[in-house]
């Protein structure tokens, strides 16, 4: 019999960052987005994109949530890292075959002990706005954003 396997976030949990996200863009006038949530292993733990994203919007999110999660960094600070080093950010982005994207939009969420439990990254209005809503969408699932 197979074992359940805990994660480090919860589909609740994100259901509820998705929410978030999404209520955050309706409520500020954005364009339809798109959300990726990722536990602490990388894990997809749910991707979903409001009526009107456009497909790529999803690759897009996933990117910037993944190279958040992946490099313990909100891709906002990495885009500020990399600004002066954009062959070293095409660099990540191929070794992990796209999954990295240093420009705004990918938050971390961070655990009652300041640990990593997840990410999440959002795409489809600037990368500024993708960023709030991002954010936006952690605090209204309880839970607390790393700061950029």
């Amino acid at each position: 019999m197979p074992y359940s396997v805990p994660s480090s976030l919860t589909l609740s949990q994100a259901q509820a960052i998705a929410a978030g996200v999404f209520a955050f863009g309706s409520d500020n006038g954005l364009a339809p987005l798109a959300a990726v949530i990722y536990d602490a292993g990388g894990n997809v733990v749910m991707a979903c994109r409001q009526d009107g994203a456009g497909p790529a919007r999803l690759a897009v999110a996933g990117a910037k949530g993944a190279g958040a999660a992946g490099m313990g960094v909100p891709s906002a600070q990495l885009f500020t890292m990399f600004k002066d080093n954009p062959g070293f950010s095409a660099a990540i982005s191929t070794a992990t075959s796209g999954a990295f994207a240093a420009q705004p939009g990918g938050a971390l969420i961070l655990g009652d002990d300041d640990q990593v439990m997840g990410a999440v990254g959002v795409s489809g209005d600037t990368g500024d706005q993708d960023d709030r809503a991002a954010v936006a969408g952690i605090e209204a699932a309880g839970l607390k954003p790393a700061q950029t």
